[in-house]
Protein backbone atom coordinates (compact mmCIF):
# COMPACT_ATOMS: atom_id res chain seq x y z
CA UNK A 1 0.00 0.00 0.00
CA UNK A 2 1.84 3.15 -1.43
CA UNK A 3 0.72 6.48 -1.08
CA UNK A 4 2.30 7.60 -4.82
CA UNK A 5 0.67 4.14 -6.50
CA UNK A 6 -3.15 5.29 -4.67
CA UNK A 7 -2.65 8.79 -6.17
CA UNK A 8 -2.03 7.34 -9.98
CA UNK A 9 -4.95 5.00 -9.59
CA UNK A 10 -7.17 7.86 -8.90
CA UNK A 11 -5.76 9.85 -11.84
CA UNK A 12 -5.72 6.86 -14.18
CA UNK A 13 -9.33 5.99 -13.06
CA UNK A 14 -11.73 6.34 -16.00
CA UNK A 15 -15.43 6.76 -15.58
CA UNK A 16 -17.70 7.08 -12.02
CA UNK A 17 -16.72 5.92 -8.96
CA UNK A 18 -19.43 3.92 -7.72
CA UNK A 19 -19.05 4.38 -4.10
CA UNK A 20 -17.07 7.31 -2.36
CA UNK A 21 -16.10 7.57 1.28
CA UNK A 22 -14.98 10.48 3.07
CA UNK A 23 -13.32 9.59 6.25
CA UNK A 24 -10.29 6.82 7.34
CA UNK A 25 -11.01 6.22 10.52
CA UNK A 26 -12.84 2.74 11.52
CA UNK A 27 -16.21 3.53 9.98
CA UNK A 28 -14.85 5.12 6.41
CA UNK A 29 -12.18 1.73 6.19
CA UNK A 30 -14.90 -0.37 7.27
CA UNK A 31 -17.13 1.01 4.99
CA UNK A 32 -14.14 0.41 1.84
CA UNK A 33 -13.49 -3.18 3.22
CA UNK A 34 -17.38 -3.30 2.70
CA UNK A 35 -17.62 -1.86 -0.55
CA UNK A 36 -14.39 -2.96 -2.13
CA UNK A 37 -15.27 -6.51 -1.41
CA UNK A 38 -18.77 -6.24 -2.93
CA UNK A 39 -17.17 -5.75 -6.32
CA UNK A 40 -17.86 -1.65 -6.36
CA UNK A 41 -15.28 1.11 -7.32
CA UNK A 42 -13.85 3.03 -3.75
CA UNK A 43 -12.49 5.35 -3.16
CA UNK A 44 -11.47 6.74 0.26
CA UNK A 45 -10.21 9.99 1.51
CA UNK A 46 -9.04 11.10 4.03
CA UNK A 47 -7.88 14.62 5.49
CA UNK A 48 -4.96 13.82 7.70
CA UNK A 49 -3.50 10.23 8.16
CA UNK A 50 -5.78 7.03 8.91
CA UNK A 51 -7.49 6.75 12.38
CA UNK A 52 -5.68 9.98 13.47
CA UNK A 53 -8.58 11.26 15.01
CA UNK A 54 -10.90 8.50 17.63
CA UNK A 55 -10.34 5.43 15.72
CA UNK A 56 -6.25 5.89 17.25
CA UNK A 57 -7.52 6.56 20.95
CA UNK A 58 -9.89 3.73 22.18
CA UNK A 59 -9.58 1.74 25.51
CA UNK A 60 -8.47 -0.61 23.35
CA UNK A 61 -11.18 -3.11 23.96
CA UNK A 62 -13.37 -5.55 22.13
CA UNK A 63 -16.49 -5.76 23.70
CA UNK A 64 -19.82 -6.10 24.10
CA UNK A 65 -20.57 -3.41 26.56
CA UNK A 66 -21.04 -4.49 30.29
CA UNK A 67 -22.25 -1.05 31.06
CA UNK A 68 -24.86 -1.49 27.99
CA UNK A 69 -26.51 -4.35 29.51
CA UNK A 70 -26.71 -2.57 32.89
CA UNK A 71 -28.71 0.47 30.94
CA UNK A 72 -30.85 -1.81 29.56
CA UNK A 73 -29.69 -1.81 25.92
CA UNK A 74 -29.87 -5.42 25.35
CA UNK A 75 -30.04 -5.18 21.38
CA UNK A 76 -26.80 -2.84 21.45
CA UNK A 77 -24.71 -5.85 23.26
CA UNK A 78 -26.04 -8.62 21.04
CA UNK A 79 -24.72 -6.97 18.58
CA UNK A 80 -21.74 -5.97 19.80
CA UNK A 81 -20.94 -9.33 21.07
CA UNK A 82 -21.48 -11.25 17.88
CA UNK A 83 -19.22 -8.62 16.37
CA UNK A 84 -16.49 -8.99 19.02
CA UNK A 85 -16.41 -12.51 18.04
CA UNK A 86 -16.19 -12.03 13.86
CA UNK A 87 -13.26 -9.49 15.28
CA UNK A 88 -11.43 -12.24 17.12
CA UNK A 89 -11.74 -14.83 14.06
CA UNK A 90 -11.28 -12.47 11.42
CA UNK A 91 -8.23 -10.93 12.63
CA UNK A 92 -6.39 -12.90 15.24
CA UNK A 93 -3.14 -11.34 14.63
CA UNK A 94 -4.83 -8.00 16.32
CA UNK A 95 -7.19 -8.83 18.32
CA UNK A 96 -7.31 -11.36 21.73
CA UNK A 97 -8.88 -12.85 24.25
CA UNK A 98 -8.08 -10.47 27.69
CA UNK A 99 -9.38 -11.83 31.18
CA UNK A 100 -10.92 -8.83 33.28
CA UNK A 101 -11.40 -9.27 37.20
CA UNK A 102 -14.22 -7.38 39.13
CA UNK A 103 -13.25 -6.96 42.71
CA UNK A 104 -16.01 -7.64 45.27
CA UNK A 105 -15.81 -5.63 48.41
CA UNK A 106 -18.95 -6.96 49.78
CA UNK A 107 -20.94 -10.25 49.14
CA UNK A 108 -24.09 -8.59 47.92
CA UNK A 109 -22.20 -7.28 44.59
CA UNK A 110 -20.42 -10.53 44.19
CA UNK A 111 -23.61 -11.67 43.54
CA UNK A 112 -25.02 -9.43 41.50
CA UNK A 113 -22.22 -8.91 38.98
CA UNK A 114 -21.73 -12.63 38.82
CA UNK A 115 -25.80 -12.97 37.86
CA UNK A 116 -25.29 -9.76 35.21
CA UNK A 117 -22.41 -11.56 33.63
CA UNK A 118 -23.78 -15.09 33.21
CA UNK A 119 -26.46 -13.09 30.76
CA UNK A 120 -23.64 -11.38 29.08
CA UNK A 121 -21.97 -14.94 28.31
CA UNK A 122 -25.16 -16.52 27.60
CA UNK A 123 -25.86 -13.86 24.57
CA UNK A 124 -22.36 -13.90 23.31
CA UNK A 125 -24.17 -17.53 21.97
CA UNK A 126 -21.98 -19.51 19.49
CA UNK A 127 -19.47 -16.71 19.40
CA UNK A 128 -18.36 -16.61 23.37
CA UNK A 129 -14.42 -16.35 24.26
CA UNK A 130 -14.92 -17.74 27.64
CA UNK A 131 -17.63 -18.49 30.96
CA UNK A 132 -17.48 -16.00 33.73
CA UNK A 133 -16.69 -17.41 37.63
CA UNK A 134 -16.94 -16.02 40.77
CA UNK A 135 -13.43 -16.26 42.42
CA UNK A 136 -12.10 -16.38 46.07
CA UNK A 137 -10.22 -13.76 47.67
CA UNK A 138 -6.86 -15.87 46.99
CA UNK A 139 -7.69 -16.57 43.84
CA UNK A 140 -8.18 -12.93 43.07
CA UNK A 141 -4.99 -12.09 44.75
CA UNK A 142 -3.18 -14.83 42.38
CA UNK A 143 -4.73 -12.73 39.22
CA UNK A 144 -3.80 -9.47 40.55
CA UNK A 145 -1.21 -9.37 42.84
CA UNK A 146 -1.09 -5.73 43.21
CA UNK A 147 -4.76 -5.20 44.14
CA UNK A 148 -5.85 -3.87 47.54
CA UNK A 149 -6.83 -6.64 49.78
CA UNK A 150 -8.31 -4.66 52.50
CA UNK A 151 -12.04 -5.92 52.99
CA UNK A 152 -11.70 -7.93 49.55
CA UNK A 153 -14.23 -10.79 49.76
CA UNK A 154 -13.24 -11.94 46.35
CA UNK A 155 -14.07 -11.42 42.76
CA UNK A 156 -15.14 -12.08 39.71
CA UNK A 157 -13.51 -12.96 36.13
CA UNK A 158 -15.06 -12.88 32.96
CA UNK A 159 -13.52 -12.25 29.57
CA UNK A 160 -13.82 -9.79 26.08
CA UNK A 161 -11.61 -9.11 23.56
CA UNK A 162 -8.23 -6.32 23.61
CA UNK A 163 -7.18 -5.31 20.33
CA UNK A 164 -4.85 -2.56 18.46
CA UNK A 165 -6.92 0.19 16.77
CA UNK A 166 -4.71 2.27 15.31
CA UNK A 167 -3.24 -0.97 13.63
CA UNK A 168 -6.34 -2.70 13.46
CA UNK A 169 -6.86 0.18 10.74
CA UNK A 170 -3.74 0.21 8.68
CA UNK A 171 -4.83 -3.52 8.04
CA UNK A 172 -8.55 -2.62 7.15
CA UNK A 173 -7.01 -0.51 4.62
CA UNK A 174 -4.97 -3.08 3.19
CA UNK A 175 -7.44 -5.32 3.07
CA UNK A 176 -9.58 -3.24 0.77
CA UNK A 177 -6.98 -2.13 -1.21
CA UNK A 178 -6.06 -5.91 -1.61
CA UNK A 179 -9.90 -5.75 -3.35
CA UNK A 180 -9.11 -3.06 -5.70
CA UNK A 181 -10.16 -0.12 -3.37
CA UNK A 182 -8.26 2.87 -3.24
CA UNK A 183 -7.31 5.12 -0.41
CA UNK A 184 -5.64 8.03 0.26
CA UNK A 185 -4.38 9.76 3.14
CA UNK A 186 -3.54 13.76 3.21
CA UNK A 187 -6.57 14.37 1.14
CA UNK A 188 -8.81 16.66 2.19
CA UNK A 189 -12.55 16.62 1.03
CA UNK A 190 -13.33 20.55 -0.10
CA UNK A 191 -16.32 20.90 -1.51
CA UNK A 192 -19.70 18.76 -2.22
CA UNK A 193 -20.49 18.77 -6.16
CA UNK A 194 -24.38 18.59 -6.96
CA UNK A 195 -25.83 18.58 -10.15
CA UNK A 196 -29.26 20.75 -11.93
CA UNK A 197 -31.86 19.06 -9.49
CA UNK A 198 -29.56 19.22 -6.23
CA UNK A 199 -28.38 15.73 -6.26
CA UNK A 200 -24.66 15.07 -4.89
CA UNK A 201 -22.93 13.88 -7.70
CA UNK A 202 -18.74 14.17 -6.56
CA UNK A 203 -16.56 15.73 -4.37
CA UNK A 204 -13.63 18.75 -4.95
CA UNK A 205 -10.80 17.04 -3.09
CA UNK A 206 -7.49 18.96 -2.31
CA UNK A 207 -3.97 16.80 -1.90
CA UNK A 208 -2.74 18.09 1.27
CA UNK A 209 0.80 17.48 0.40
CA UNK A 210 1.06 18.54 -3.66
CA UNK A 211 -1.82 21.39 -3.38
CA UNK A 212 -3.27 20.02 -6.29
CA UNK A 213 -7.15 19.25 -6.88
CA UNK A 214 -8.98 17.08 -8.25
CA UNK A 215 -12.91 17.02 -8.97
CA UNK A 216 -13.88 13.28 -8.55
CA UNK A 217 -17.30 11.73 -9.63
CA UNK A 218 -19.38 9.26 -7.87
CA UNK A 219 -22.53 7.34 -7.60
CA UNK A 220 -22.87 7.47 -3.81
CA UNK A 221 -21.45 9.34 -1.34
CA UNK A 222 -20.30 8.59 2.23
CA UNK A 223 -19.44 11.01 4.95
CA UNK A 224 -17.74 8.84 7.65
CA UNK A 225 -15.87 11.63 8.87
CA UNK A 226 -17.34 10.21 12.91
CA UNK A 227 -16.69 13.66 15.34
CA UNK A 228 -16.54 15.83 12.20
CA UNK A 229 -19.22 14.54 10.55
CA UNK A 230 -21.16 17.86 11.13
CA UNK A 231 -19.08 19.87 9.03
CA UNK A 232 -19.58 17.40 6.02
CA UNK A 233 -23.53 17.84 6.43
CA UNK A 234 -23.12 21.63 6.49
CA UNK A 235 -20.78 21.45 3.13
CA UNK A 236 -23.89 19.49 2.01
CA UNK A 237 -26.41 21.60 3.35
CA UNK A 238 -25.39 24.61 5.47
CA UNK A 239 -28.97 24.96 7.33
CA UNK A 240 -28.78 21.56 8.49
CA UNK A 241 -29.02 20.70 12.82
CA UNK A 242 -26.05 19.55 13.73
CA UNK A 243 -26.40 15.56 14.89
CA UNK A 244 -22.95 15.24 16.93
CA UNK A 245 -22.84 15.39 20.44
CA UNK A 246 -18.76 15.25 21.17
CA UNK A 247 -17.81 13.17 24.68
CA UNK A 248 -14.53 12.82 25.37
CA UNK A 249 -12.55 9.94 27.19
CA UNK A 250 -9.31 10.28 28.67
CA UNK A 251 -6.87 7.54 29.38
CA UNK A 252 -3.39 7.24 31.44
CA UNK A 253 -0.69 5.27 30.70
CA UNK A 254 1.42 3.65 33.42
CA UNK A 255 4.64 1.19 33.83
CA UNK A 256 3.53 -2.51 33.91
CA UNK A 257 4.62 -2.67 37.36
CA UNK A 258 1.28 -1.22 38.50
CA UNK A 259 -0.44 -4.33 37.59
CA UNK A 260 1.69 -6.99 36.54
CA UNK A 261 0.24 -10.38 34.79
CA UNK A 262 -2.08 -10.55 32.18
CA UNK A 263 -5.26 -9.86 33.62
CA UNK A 264 -7.09 -6.67 33.65
CA UNK A 265 -9.79 -4.71 36.26
CA UNK A 266 -12.79 -3.77 35.53
CA UNK A 267 -14.52 -1.29 37.98
CA UNK A 268 -18.00 -1.59 37.28
CA UNK A 269 -19.57 1.88 39.13
CA UNK A 270 -17.13 4.28 39.93
CA UNK A 271 -18.36 7.72 42.05
CA UNK A 272 -19.90 9.09 39.16
CA UNK A 273 -21.36 6.01 38.02
CA UNK A 274 -18.85 5.20 35.23
CA UNK A 275 -16.73 1.80 34.64
CA UNK A 276 -13.22 2.05 35.13
CA UNK A 277 -10.69 0.51 33.44
CA UNK A 278 -7.20 -0.86 33.81
CA UNK A 279 -5.48 -2.86 30.93
CA UNK A 280 -2.05 -4.40 30.19
CA UNK A 281 -1.50 -3.66 26.94
CA UNK A 282 2.40 -3.59 24.79
CA UNK A 283 3.95 -4.20 28.31
CA UNK A 284 2.55 -1.24 30.02
CA UNK A 285 -0.95 -0.41 31.66
CA UNK A 286 -3.74 1.82 30.10
CA UNK A 287 -6.05 3.01 32.68
CA UNK A 288 -9.31 4.48 31.79
CA UNK A 289 -11.73 6.16 30.86
CA UNK A 290 -13.96 9.39 31.03
CA UNK A 291 -17.00 10.67 29.65
CA UNK A 292 -16.72 14.35 29.50
CA UNK A 293 -19.20 16.62 27.57
CA UNK A 294 -17.38 18.48 24.37
CA UNK A 295 -18.52 21.27 22.88
CA UNK A 296 -16.38 21.04 19.83
CA UNK A 297 -14.98 18.53 18.49
CA UNK A 298 -11.23 18.61 17.87
CA UNK A 299 -8.74 16.67 15.48
CA UNK A 300 -6.15 16.20 19.11
CA UNK A 301 -8.27 16.70 22.13
CA UNK A 302 -7.05 18.26 25.08
CA UNK A 303 -7.57 15.89 28.23
CA UNK A 304 -8.59 17.98 31.51
CA UNK A 305 -6.51 17.78 34.20
CA UNK A 306 -9.33 17.01 36.39
CA UNK A 307 -9.78 13.91 34.31
CA UNK A 308 -6.47 13.02 35.04
CA UNK A 309 -7.02 13.25 38.87
CA UNK A 310 -10.29 11.21 38.72
CA UNK A 311 -8.79 8.46 37.04
CA UNK A 312 -5.54 8.37 39.55
CA UNK A 313 -7.90 8.44 42.56
CA UNK A 314 -10.08 5.93 41.51
CA UNK A 315 -7.41 3.82 40.12
CA UNK A 316 -5.48 3.95 43.81
CA UNK A 317 -8.78 2.58 45.45
CA UNK A 318 -7.80 -0.80 44.19
CA UNK A 319 -4.06 -1.09 43.66
CA UNK A 320 -1.67 -1.39 46.24
CA UNK A 321 0.96 0.63 44.17
CA UNK A 322 -0.32 3.91 44.35
CA UNK A 323 -0.18 5.64 40.98
CA UNK A 324 0.77 9.21 40.89
CA UNK A 325 1.22 12.16 38.53
CA UNK A 326 4.12 11.55 38.04
CA UNK A 327 4.01 7.72 36.87
CA UNK A 328 2.22 9.10 33.85
CA UNK A 329 4.24 7.71 30.94
CA UNK A 330 1.66 9.24 28.41
CA UNK A 331 -2.40 10.77 28.55
CA UNK A 332 -4.30 10.37 25.45
CA UNK A 333 -8.02 11.41 24.67
CA UNK A 334 -10.42 10.63 22.01
CA UNK A 335 -14.11 11.86 21.77
CA UNK A 336 -16.82 9.50 20.90
CA UNK A 337 -19.05 10.84 17.49
CA UNK A 338 -22.48 10.03 19.88
CA UNK A 339 -25.51 10.75 17.96
CA UNK A 340 -26.85 14.47 19.87
CA UNK A 341 -30.05 12.96 21.91
CA UNK A 342 -33.83 14.93 21.73
CA UNK A 343 -34.35 17.23 24.99
CA UNK A 344 -31.65 17.28 28.14
CA UNK A 345 -29.61 14.49 29.34
CA UNK A 346 -27.82 14.55 32.93
CA UNK A 347 -25.01 13.03 31.16
CA UNK A 348 -23.11 11.84 27.49
CA UNK A 349 -23.41 8.11 29.13
CA UNK A 350 -27.21 8.13 28.79
CA UNK A 351 -26.76 8.43 25.05
CA UNK A 352 -27.55 5.34 23.04
CA UNK A 353 -24.43 3.74 21.42
CA UNK A 354 -26.12 2.75 18.64
CA UNK A 355 -24.89 3.84 14.83
CA UNK A 356 -27.77 5.73 13.00
CA UNK A 357 -27.45 6.09 8.95
CA UNK A 358 -29.26 8.61 7.32
CA UNK A 359 -29.56 10.51 3.76
CA UNK A 360 -29.96 14.02 2.72
CA UNK A 361 -32.43 15.02 0.39
CA UNK A 362 -29.13 15.49 -1.95
CA UNK A 363 -28.47 12.16 -1.36
CA UNK A 364 -25.21 12.53 1.19
CA UNK A 365 -25.70 9.16 3.22
CA UNK A 366 -23.75 9.96 6.62
CA UNK A 367 -23.39 7.16 9.02
CA UNK A 368 -23.05 8.56 12.68
CA UNK A 369 -22.38 7.25 16.11
CA UNK A 370 -21.25 3.62 16.93
CA UNK A 371 -17.97 2.62 18.48
CA UNK A 372 -14.60 -0.05 16.84
CA UNK A 373 -16.61 -3.28 17.89
CA UNK A 374 -19.38 -2.68 15.67
CA UNK A 375 -17.73 -1.15 12.72
CA UNK A 376 -17.83 -4.21 10.68
CA UNK A 377 -21.99 -3.99 10.84
CA UNK A 378 -21.96 -0.36 10.57
CA UNK A 379 -20.40 -0.30 7.33
CA UNK A 380 -22.51 -3.37 6.25
CA UNK A 381 -25.78 -1.62 6.77
CA UNK A 382 -24.23 1.88 5.43
CA UNK A 383 -23.25 0.05 2.13
CA UNK A 384 -26.94 -1.86 1.84
CA UNK A 385 -28.31 2.04 1.96
CA UNK A 386 -25.54 2.88 -0.98
CA UNK A 387 -26.83 -0.17 -3.13
CA UNK A 388 -30.19 0.63 -3.10
CA UNK A 389 -29.62 4.83 -3.38
CA UNK A 390 -27.09 4.14 -6.36
CA UNK A 391 -29.28 1.71 -7.87
CA UNK A 392 -25.86 -0.23 -7.58
CA UNK A 393 -25.90 -3.97 -8.81
CA UNK A 394 -27.29 -6.19 -5.76
CA UNK A 395 -24.10 -7.76 -4.10
CA UNK A 396 -24.22 -9.72 -0.73
CA UNK A 397 -22.17 -8.56 2.03
CA UNK A 398 -19.10 -11.09 2.75
CA UNK A 399 -16.90 -9.42 5.60
CA UNK A 400 -18.43 -11.77 8.35
CA UNK A 401 -16.21 -14.29 7.10
CA UNK A 402 -13.68 -12.23 5.55
CA UNK A 403 -10.18 -12.36 6.95
CA UNK A 404 -8.53 -8.99 7.39
CA UNK A 405 -5.21 -8.28 5.95
CA UNK A 406 -2.49 -10.42 7.44
CA UNK A 407 -4.30 -12.64 8.90
CA UNK A 408 -2.13 -15.50 10.88
CA UNK A 409 -3.28 -17.67 14.22
CA UNK A 410 -0.30 -18.93 14.63
CA UNK A 411 1.09 -15.54 16.57
CA UNK A 412 1.79 -14.53 20.54
CA UNK A 413 0.22 -10.96 20.85
CA UNK A 414 1.82 -11.21 24.07
CA UNK A 415 5.23 -12.00 23.47
CA UNK A 416 5.68 -11.30 19.97
CA UNK A 417 6.11 -7.29 19.36
CA UNK A 418 6.10 -8.22 15.35
CA UNK A 419 2.65 -9.68 15.73
CA UNK A 420 0.51 -7.04 14.89
CA UNK A 421 2.04 -7.48 11.10
CA UNK A 422 0.49 -11.26 10.85
CA UNK A 423 2.10 -13.09 8.08
CA UNK A 424 3.33 -9.73 6.59
CA UNK A 425 6.20 -10.17 9.76
CA UNK A 426 8.36 -12.34 7.43
CA UNK A 427 8.64 -9.71 4.95
CA UNK A 428 10.05 -7.61 7.54
CA UNK A 429 12.40 -10.16 8.76
CA UNK A 430 13.65 -10.54 4.77
CA UNK A 431 14.08 -6.64 4.68
CA UNK A 432 16.34 -6.80 7.72
CA UNK A 433 18.19 -10.03 6.22
CA UNK A 434 18.67 -7.59 2.91
CA UNK A 435 20.14 -4.98 4.86
CA UNK A 436 21.11 -6.04 8.72
CA UNK A 437 21.23 -2.39 9.87
CA UNK A 438 17.54 -2.71 9.10
CA UNK A 439 17.14 -4.77 12.32
CA UNK A 440 18.97 -2.46 14.97
CA UNK A 441 16.55 -1.26 17.79
CA UNK A 442 16.37 2.46 18.39
CA UNK A 443 14.20 1.61 21.37
CA UNK A 444 13.69 -1.47 24.08
CA UNK A 445 11.06 -0.10 25.71
CA UNK A 446 8.10 0.62 23.06
CA UNK A 447 10.63 -1.16 21.23
CA UNK A 448 11.22 -0.18 17.70
CA UNK A 449 13.36 -1.42 14.77
CA UNK A 450 14.18 0.35 11.77
CA UNK A 451 13.19 -2.10 9.64
CA UNK A 452 9.52 -1.09 11.01
CA UNK A 453 10.42 2.38 10.03
CA UNK A 454 11.19 1.59 6.20
CA UNK A 455 8.42 -0.95 6.42
CA UNK A 456 5.37 2.17 7.20
CA UNK A 457 7.19 4.64 4.96
CA UNK A 458 6.99 1.75 1.83
CA UNK A 459 4.12 0.04 2.88
CA UNK A 460 1.32 1.56 5.11
CA UNK A 461 1.35 5.56 3.59
CA UNK A 462 3.46 7.06 6.83
CA UNK A 463 3.82 10.59 5.57
CA UNK A 464 4.98 12.19 9.27
CA UNK A 465 6.98 11.62 12.43
CA UNK A 466 3.46 11.55 14.03
CA UNK A 467 2.13 8.97 11.78
CA UNK A 468 5.22 6.74 12.20
CA UNK A 469 5.07 6.94 16.33
CA UNK A 470 1.94 7.36 17.08
CA UNK A 471 -0.06 5.21 14.79
CA UNK A 472 2.55 2.44 13.01
CA UNK A 473 3.90 2.20 15.71
CA UNK A 474 2.30 2.96 19.69
CA UNK A 475 5.22 5.04 21.02
CA UNK A 476 3.34 8.70 21.84
CA UNK A 477 0.24 6.74 23.41
CA UNK A 478 2.66 4.53 25.18
CA UNK A 479 6.04 6.81 26.38
CA UNK A 480 5.93 10.09 25.14
CA UNK A 481 9.30 11.16 26.44
CA UNK A 482 10.48 8.08 24.80
CA UNK A 483 9.19 8.91 21.70
CA UNK A 484 10.46 12.40 21.39
CA UNK A 485 13.96 11.25 22.54
CA UNK A 486 14.04 8.84 19.41
CA UNK A 487 12.22 11.68 17.08
CA UNK A 488 15.57 12.62 16.20
CA UNK A 489 16.24 9.04 14.22
CA UNK A 490 12.87 7.94 13.10
CA UNK A 491 12.91 11.54 11.30
CA UNK A 492 15.92 11.05 9.35
CA UNK A 493 15.14 7.87 8.18
CA UNK A 494 12.47 8.50 7.11
CA UNK A 495 13.39 11.52 5.41
CA UNK A 496 16.08 9.10 3.55
CA UNK A 497 13.16 6.97 2.53
CA UNK A 498 10.79 9.96 1.92
CA UNK A 499 13.68 11.93 -0.11
CA UNK A 500 13.14 14.99 1.72
CA UNK A 501 15.52 18.13 2.93
CA UNK A 502 17.02 18.73 6.39
CA UNK A 503 14.16 21.43 6.21
CA UNK A 504 11.28 18.68 6.16
CA UNK A 505 12.95 17.11 9.22
CA UNK A 506 13.47 20.53 11.43
CA UNK A 507 9.73 21.14 10.80
CA UNK A 508 8.68 17.40 11.06
CA UNK A 509 10.65 17.87 14.47
CA UNK A 510 8.97 21.29 15.66
CA UNK A 511 5.53 19.80 14.74
CA UNK A 512 5.99 16.38 16.26
CA UNK A 513 7.05 17.90 19.61
CA UNK A 514 3.83 20.37 19.40
CA UNK A 515 1.85 17.31 19.40
CA UNK A 516 3.69 15.60 22.11
CA UNK A 517 3.10 18.23 24.32
CA UNK A 518 -0.67 17.36 24.38
CA UNK A 519 0.49 13.85 25.41
CA UNK A 520 2.19 14.94 28.56
CA UNK A 521 0.38 15.88 32.22
CA UNK A 522 -0.12 19.18 32.48
CA UNK A 523 1.22 20.45 35.96
CA UNK A 524 -1.11 23.47 36.58
CA UNK A 525 -3.06 25.49 34.74
CA UNK A 526 -0.09 27.97 33.97
CA UNK A 527 0.55 24.83 31.37
CA UNK A 528 4.01 23.72 32.68
CA UNK A 529 4.51 21.12 31.28
CA UNK A 530 6.06 18.41 33.41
Amino acid sequence: MNRYAMLQNLRSHEGIWEILVIGGGATGLGIAVDAATRGFKTLLLEQNDFAKGTSSRSTKLVHGGVRYLQQGGISLVIEALKERGLMIQNAPHLVSKQGFVIPNYNCWDGAFYNLGLKIYDFMSGNLGIGSSKRISVKEMINYIPTIDQKELKGGIVYFDGQFDDARMAISLAKTAAQFNGVLINYMKVEEIKKNREGISEGVIASDLETKKKYQIQSKVIINATGVFADSVIKMDNPDASEMIQPSQGTHIVLDASFLPGKYAIMVPNTKDGRILFAVPWHNKVIVGTTDTVIEKALLEPHFQLYEVEFILETASKYLTKKPTKKDILSVFSGLRPLVKPEGKIKSTKEISRHHNVMISSSGLITVIGGKWTTYRKMAEDTVNNAILLGKLKASPCITDNLPIFGYDKNLNLTEDPLAIYGTEKQKLLDLEAENPIYGDIISESLPLRISQIIWAVRHEMARTIEDMLARRVRGLFLDVNESLRIAPKVAQIMADELHKSPDWIKNQLKEFRATARQYQLVDNESHNWK
